[in-house]
Order: structure tokens, then sequence, then C-alpha cells
């Protein structure tokens, strides 16, 4: 499934709407402690987290991740969204708790 497939399946907010959402997603990860996901994640991982600072694209980055699901309605601020965009990460936002999030990624066959 394509980030554009899930944004269309469940409405969920797009906030680096610039960016190209063609990337397919061939799993999930959930995860908070930064350096467990680093250690844990794996490329095309669509990775859902209520972490909101800058940290998140780094490690976002390193591990390949097709996008960044940001949970449970955590406050994404504009710098967030424009350092995602000038480092062409793709951020979504679910506005549901992690688990819920997970459930839906896994109800798609994620």
């Amino acid at each position: 499934m394509t980030i554009r497939d899930l944004i269309e399946k469940t409405g969920w907010k797009l906030d680096t709407t610039t960016l190209d959402t063609s990337a397919e997603i061939s799993g999930a990860y959930c995860g908070d402690l930064l350096s467990w996901v680093m250690g844990n994640g794996e490329p095309d991982q669509a990775w859902i987290t209520v972490q909101v600072h800058s940290n998140v694209i780094a490690v976002a980055l390193l591990r390949e991740f097709s996008c960044v699901i940001i949970a449970d309605g955590a406050n994404v601020s504009d710098e967030l969204i424009r350092k995602c965009t000038d480092e062409q990460l793709v951020m979504l936002e679910s506005g549901i708790p992690a688990y819920e999030t997970a459930k839906v990624l896994a109800g798609l066959g994620i």
C-alpha cells in the first residue's frame, strides 16, 4: 500500500502536503523510545509515535521509514512540519491513540 492509499482509506491528515506520497509502506513500527526505534525499525515501514520534536526526523531518515504517523493528538508544530518537508519526510497525523492507529494499519494489511 502507498502512503497516498493510506490517506485515502483513513482520512488521516497529511502535514507535509507538498511531498510525494507514492512511496510503498511495507509494515509498521510503533514506539516512542528513539534509541529503541533506531535499533529495531526497518526501512519502508510507517513509524507510529507521539514524539513531536526534531529528533524524530533524524531517526526516521536513519531507518529509512516511508512516513511518520503522529498519534494521539500530539501537538505538531509548524516548525516540525517545515523541517520534515525540507528533509522530504512524509508526516501524517492519525488523531487516535497509537494502539488504535496500529490496529487500523493491521486491518489494512500493513
